[in-house]
C-alpha cells in the first residue's frame, strides 16, 4: 500500500484535520510552521496550545529547543502565562538561552517584573550565558520594579559579557536609568554611545519627558535631526507630546510641517498626537483639521483624541455629535473615549444622557474610577449632592481620590459645608499629601464665617509639612516663553505691565466688575482686593496685551486652577478688547470671547 504524501500545515484547522488521518507524527518543518504561524499565535485559544503540547510529548519532540521555545511563546500569546512558566519549569533541561530570554520577556511585558528578575538571577546561577537580547529583556523589569540598584548590577554583568555597548542594550540601559529617575547616568550612557540610532534618541527623549523636562526633550529631537538621524513615528509622537505639555503652538506647527515632509502624516500614532498637541495648545480648529485629514477612519485613537479635545475646550455638543458619528461608522469606543464623553455630559448638564452612555459601556468596557468620578461630578454639577453620595456608596469598586474629589468640588460650589467636611476628611486619609483638599475645606469654613475652624484646618495642613503649590503662569510671545508668579516684578517690562494692569482695573470696573474677595483667601498673604490684581494669570494677560498683535489670540497656561475673580476679569477683558483669550489651567481650557467663557462658568 502506497503511503500518502504528508500535507503542509498552515493553520490549527489543518492540524486537526491531519490528526484525524493515519499519520503518527508531523515533521519538524510542519511543527515549526504550525507553532509560528500567525493564525495560531494570534487567534488560537488555550485548548489549541494544549493539544499541540500533547502532540509534542507523544512524539518526543518537546526536547528540541526550538519547538520548546515556540510552545512557551504560544502559551504566553494565548494568555496562558502560568502554563508557559510551568512548561518551562518541568522541561528546563530542554531550554537554551533563547527560551530563557523569551520567558523573561513575557514576564516583563505582563507586568511581573519580580518574577522576570528572579528568572534572570536563576539564569546567572545555572543557565546558559545571556546574550544581548536577554539583557534588553530584563532591564525593563528593573525599571518597572523601581530598582536602579538591580539595574546597575545588570549593567555591570553586561560589561562583563562585553555587550554593554550593543546599541539595543545601551538603549535599554538608558531607558531603565531614566525611568528609575537616574537621568545623569542615562545621559552618561547616551553620550558614550558611539552608534546612536533612532531608538537610542527616542529613549533619551522619553527620559526627559518622564523627568518633566519638556524643553530638553525638544532640544534632544532637534539634536537628533542635526546628526542626520531620521525620526520615526515614536520620535514624532514623543516630541509632539512634549510640545503639547509646553503648549507651544509655534514649535508644534513646525514639527507638523516636518511630519508631512517625511511622509508620516498618514501614520495613526502621529496623526493622533497632532490632534492632541493642537488641542492642548488651545487651537481647536487646527486639531479638527488634523482629524479631518486623517486617512484612517477606523482609528479609535484619533476619534478619541478629537472627542477629548472638544471636551477639554468645553464643546460638549460637539463631543456628543462626534461620538454618535463614531458609533454610526462602526468604530468601537474604548475606556478613554467614554471618560471624555461622560465628562462632556457632566459639563453640559446632560445627566440622563450621561447615565445612558454609562450603562451602555458594559460588557465591552468595564467602568473604572475615572468613569465613576465623571458620574459623581455630573450629579454634583446638577446640584444633586445627596444622590451623588448615594451613587458613591453603591459603587462596586472602592472610590478613590478622583471620585471623592469630584464630590468635594460640588460641595464647594453649592456651599454644602456639612457634606464637604465629611468628604474632605476622607480625602485627608486617601491622599494626605494633597494640600489642595485642606485649602478647599479651609475656604469653605471661611466662606461660612467660621474663621477659627478655617485657621485650624490651615494649621493642621502646615503641621504635616504641606504647602500650597505656588501659582505661576506662562505665555509665549514671539517664540519665547515668559513665566510670571504672583506679585512678579522680575520682567524687563514690569513698569508697562503694571500700567496695563491699572488700566484693566479701571475698564472692568466701568463694566460693572465687583471683586469677589472669597478668592483672596486662596493664599494666606492675599486678603485684600488689591492683591488679587497681582495674580500670575493677570500679569501674563497684561503682558500679552502690550506685546502681541491686536488680532492675535492670547494663550496663557497656569499650573493651578484659576480663581473665580480672575475668570471674571478675563471674560470682561475679552469683551472690552475684542480679543480671544485662551487660558489652560490645571482643570481645563477656558476660551474667553465676547464676554463669555467656554466652560460656562463651572470648572
Amino acid at each position: 500500500m502506497r503511503t500518502p504524501k504528508t500535507p503542509a500545515l498552515s493553520s490549527i484547522d489543518s492540524f486537526h484535520r491531519h490528526r484525524c488521518t493515519t499519520y503518527p507524527a508531523l515533521t519538524f518543518t510542519q511543527l515549526t510552521t504550525l507553532l509560528t504561524n500567525s493564525t495560531v499565535t494570534q487567534a488560537s485559544n488555550p485548548r489549541h496550545a494544549t493539544q499541540i503540547h500533547s502532540h509534542l510529548i507523544t512524539t518526543n519532540s518537546l526536547p528540541i529547543p526550538l519547538l520548546h521555545t515556540q510552545l512557551i511563546n504560544l502559551y504566553a500569546k494565548c494568555g496562558q502565562l502560568e502554563q508557559a512558566v510551568l512548561t518551562f519549569r518541568t522541561t528546563q533541561h530542554c531550554s537554551n538561552v533563547v527560551t530563557w530570554t523569551s520567558l523573561i520577556t513575557h514576564l516583563s511585558h505582563s507586568h511581573r517584573p519580580l518574577e522576570a528578575l528572579s528568572l534572570f538571577a536563576q539564569l546567572k546561577r545555572s543557565g546558559p550565558s545571556p546574550n544581548p537580547h536577554t539583557f534588553s529583556a530584563v532591564l525593563p523589569a528593573c525599571a518597572e520594579a523601581g530598582s536602579p540598584a538591580t539595574g546597575r548590577q545588570v549593567h555591570a554583568l553586561a560589561h562583563k559579557h562585553g555587550v554593554a555597548s550593543d546599541v539595543y542594550v545601551a538603549s535599554a540601559l538608558a531607558d531603565m536609568y531614566s525611568k528609575c529617575g537616574c537621568l545623569d547616568e542615562a545621559m552618561k550612557l547616551f553620550d558614550s554611545c558611539s552608534d546612536r540610532d533612532v531608538v537610542t534618541w527616542n529613549v533619551m527623549m522619553m527620559g526627559w519627558i518622564e523627568s518633566d523636562r519638556m524643553e530638553n526633550a525638544c532640544n534632544c529631537f532637534r539634536a537628533m535631526i542635526r546628526e542626520g538621524i531620521s525620526p520615526d513615528e515614536a520620535s514624532f509622537s514623543t516630541v509632539l507630546h512634549a510640545l503639547a505639555r509646553l503648549a507651544s503652538w509655534g514649535q508644534g506647527a513646525a514639527i507638523h510641517t516636518l511630519v508631512v515632509k517625511t511622509g508620516f502624516a498618514s501614520n495613526r500614532c502621529v496623526g493622533s498626537s497632532l490632534i492632541s498637541m493642537y488641542a492642548k495648545c488651545g487651537s481647536l480648529d487646527d486639531a479638527y483639521r488634523s482629524f479631518e485629514e486623517a486617512e484612517d477612519r477606523t482609528n479609535v485613537v484619533a476619534w478619541t483624541a478629537m472627542i477629548t479635545a472638544f471636551q477639554q475646550h468645553g464643546h460638549g455638543d460637539d463631543v456628543i455629535q462626534l461620538f454618535e458619528q463614531m458609533l454610526r461608522e462602526g468604530v468601537e469606543p474604548d475606556y478613554i473615549t467614554f471618560v471624555s464623553v461622560l465628562s462632556a455630559c457632566s459639563h453640559n448638564g446632560l445627566v440622563d444622557q450621561g447615565f445612558k452612555y454609562f450603562y451602555s459601556m458594559s460588557p465591552k468596557v468595564t467602568p473604572g474610577s475615572e468613569h465613576y468620578a465623571c458620574m459623581v461630578d455630573m450629579l454634583g454639577r446638577a446640584g444633586r449632592l445627596d444622590e451623588a453620595k448615594r451613587f458613591i456608596d453603591t459603587m462596586p469598586i472602592r472610590p478613590d481620590s478622583s471620585v471623592w474629589g469630584a464630590l468635594l468640588g460640588a460641595c464647594r460650589n453649592y456651599r454644602n459645608l456639612e457634606l464637604g467636611d465629611e468628604v474632605a476628611r476622607r480625602l485627608f486619609e486617601i491622599e494626605p499629601d494633597n494640600a489642595g483638599n485642606y485649602v478647599l475645606l479651609s475656604n469653605m469654613y471661611a466662606y461660612h464665617g467660621r474663621l477659627e475652624e478655617a485657621k485650624e484646618v490651615r494649621r493642621t495642613m502646615e503641621s504635616t509639612g504641606l504647602r500650597k503649590e505656588t501659582g505661576c503662569s506662562w505665555i509665549d510671545v514671539w517664540n519665547e516663553t515668559y513665566v510670571f508668579t504672583v506679585h512678579d516684578r522680575s520682567h524687563d517690562e514690569t513698569e508697562q505691565i503694571y500700567e496695563m494692569l491699572g488700566r484693566l482695573k479701571e475698564l472692568v470696573k466701568a463694566k460693572g466688575y465687583a471683586p469677589d474677595t472669597q478668592f483672596a483667601i486662596n493664599d494666606v498673604e492675599e486678603h485684600k482686593e488689591q492683591s488679587m490684581w497681582y495674580h500670575s494669570e493677570r500679569l501674563a494677560l497684561s503682558f500679552g496685551l502690550i506685546s502681541l498683535p491686536v488680532n492675535a489670540p492670547i494663550r496663557i497656561k497656569k499650573n493651578l486652577r484659576t480663581c473665580g475673580d480672575c475668570h471674571t476679569v478675563m471674560k470682561l477683558v475679552s469683551e472690552i478688547f475684542r480679543r480671544k483669550i485662551i487660558l489652560r489651567d490645571a482643570n481645563r481650557f477656558h476660551q474667553f470671547a465676547d464676554g463669555s467663557c467656554s466652560c460656562k462658568d463651572y470648572w
